[in-house]
């Protein structure tokens, strides 16, 4: 047995009056739930539980990209945090490199 909506508009009181109703829209896309095409024409509120259902997968496919990306700016700031403590290390290499290349110059003087 297929289920059919009723045509009862309870904001109205009577059948749904379709094209005279500002609610009445046409969707195109396709269905959420079942990967379908829609392209109909139906009240604004019947619409409201695939819309929200089509938010919520969109919601978790930024949220997913988001993290990626997330992951992707950890690792190249963990990369450029290395790259700048080497940088630091050799700094400090040359540094202690050149004050014993001066303490050299003035013993060699004494």
């Amino acid at each position: 047995m297929k289920l059919e909506p009723g045509k009862f508009c309870p904001l109205i009181g009577k059948d749904c009056i379709q094209l005279q109703c500002s609610w009445f829209t046409k969707i195109r896309g396709m269905n959420p739930n079942t990967g379908e095409e829609i392209d109909d024409w139906s009240c604004a509120v019947t619409w409201l539980t695939t819309l929200m259902i089509e938010n919520s997968q969109q919601q978790r496919a930024t949220g997913a990209a988001i993290e990626s990306f997330r992951n992707e700016t950890v690792k190249s700031t963990m990369k450029a945090q290395e790259i700048y403590q080497r940088e630091l290390e050799l700094k400090a290499q040359e540094r202690l490199m050149q004050s014993r290349q001066i303490k050299n110059v003035t013993d060699i003087e004494q």
